[in-house]
């Protein structure tokens, strides 16, 4: 896997962990982040919404700066936090929760809305009478989970504690880099992270649809195959774990 080099998109602290596990596999990658992650303020809204977790039989946190914030909102607004079923789409979201002490599930085969609605223990939690779920997110994003979650039976409401922006970038700062670099391959972690990515290629955009571009979901290879990526990679996950295994199961390209 060694021929790899990657251009990651997360935000600056996940491109750094990410970065790390690549190179233990010898594998080169440069870190270009399209999200910055901004909380929203807290609100009497998020407060009441916080201090009325006994509503709900679930909450489902989409991502680990979802966590984090929620964490901080537990400490400030419900340190005695009701005992209640809490859901994860990821591993990393997971520890952050349980760190805190809640009880945590989260799918061990894939870290998407898919994998995550197929969990016997979300089934369980929405099989009561009147199931209500809250979905703790960024600004948009996860509407799968909803929609199924509403086919089932459940009232589901959100809580979103940060939006997503992108960085300030000279023009052509992103095919800059990738033709400094030698970068071959393309990898973002969010819908939002393709739709930054695409922006800021702006005219370079055809021929960066050529490289290799690695996404978390068949949500998001959707949105890249109808903007014109030529080769999208489904990683079935944003982990890292995902994204080696993907790495593994296709070849570098020659350019």
């Amino acid at each position: 896997m060694t021929g790899w080099r990657l251009l990651l998109t997360r935000p600056a602290d996940e491109s750094a962990a990410l970065s790390g596990v690549l190179a233990e596999q010898g594998i080169f990658s440069s870190s270009l982040p399209l999200l910055d992650i901004v909380p929203i303020p807290a609100s009497d809204t998020m407060c009441e919404v916080i201090q009325g977790l006994d509503r709900y039989c679930a909450v489902i946190v989409v991502s680990k700066p979802a966590a984090r914030i929620a964490i901080e909102l537990l400490d400030r607004f419900c340190p005695k936090t009701p005992s209640l079923k809490w859901f994860s789409v990821g591993a990393a979201t997971a520890q952050i929760l349980e760190d805190r002490g809640l009880d945590v599930s989260f799918p061990h085969e894939g870290d998407d809305s898919e994998a995550l609605l197929e969990l016997t223990s979300l089934r369980d939690a929405i099989s009561r009478p009147d199931p209500r779920v809250l979905i703790l997110r960024g600004e948009g994003g996860r509407e799968l989970l909803a929609e199924r979650l509403r086919e089932q039976g459940a009232s589901v409401d959100y809580l979103e504690l940060y939006r997503r922006e992108l960085p300030q970038y000279p023009p052509a700062a992103l095919p800059q880099r990738i033709e400094a670099e030698r970068l071959n391959a393309l990898v973002v972690s969010s819908g939002q992270g393709f739709e930054h990515l695409h922006q800021l290629a702006g005219d370079a955009w055809p021929q960066l649809a050529r490289l290799p571009l690695f996404v978390p979901s068949p949500r998001v290879a959707e949105l890249a195959r109808a903007a014109g990526a030529k080769t999208v990679v489904d990683c079935r996950g944003a982990s890292a774990t995902a994204l080696l295994t993907a790495l593994r199961e296709h070849p570098v390209p020659v350019l």
